[in-house]
């Protein structure tokens, strides 16, 4: 015997299979091709580059290009190379760094899982930045903006190491 299936039938089955559905776990997050499972992940592991690149830059010794490694290491593309350049020309100069770089804040903006892209604004305080030239006379314009605001783009490859690519200016106007 062949069953029929009526209006009652059918409305009955959909709700039981809705109510089945309805009761399932909410699936956890599935990791992106990058490795994390959230936007939120991915700007978290993107400040903590750009800490640990400010800490790096905060230990450098311009008579000691060994110091500069450290910083090359959270660094690729267009900012690995314009950082070797105005390093090792601040060596060659002769320069000497005073006082630590600190990071104020930072915002991430946007994230391309499948790129492998991000980007971020990060707020900077550099007051207690001096660089002197041999004789001790700070080379440093007195019209600096101490507090520059950056937009910064980052690299993220399948092992979720998070490199900084470029590092551009966003306004002459301090952040804070």
């Amino acid at each position: 015997m062949r069953a029929r299936w009526t209006t009652a039938g059918t409305i009955a089955l959909l709700l039981s299979i809705a109510t089945v559905t309805a009761c399932s776990p909410e699936p956890t997050p599935t990791p992106t091709p990058t490795g994390f499972a959230s936007e939120e992940e991915a700007f978290a592991a993107a400040e903590e580059t750009y800490r640990a690149y400010v800490d790096a830059l905060n230990e450098v010794d311009l008579s000691d290009p060994a110091t500069f490694e450290p910083v090359y290491e959270n660094l690729t593309g267009e900012a690995r190379d314009s950082s070797k350049r105005e390093l090792t020309g601040y060596h060659a100069d002769g320069l000497r760094k005073i006082g630590p770089t600190r990071l104020i804040a930072f915002d991430g903006d946007s994230f391309d899982a499948n790129e492998g892209r991000l980007s971020g604004e990060v707020c900077l305080d550099v007051t207690q930045v001096e660089l002197e030239n041999s004789e001790g006379r700070s080379v440093v314009p007195s019209d600096r903006n101490n507090f520059p605001l950056l937009e910064v783009e980052f690299t993220v490859d399948v092992a979720r190491q998070v490199l900084i690519t470029s590092s551009n200016l966003v306004s002459d106007q301090p952040c804070q």
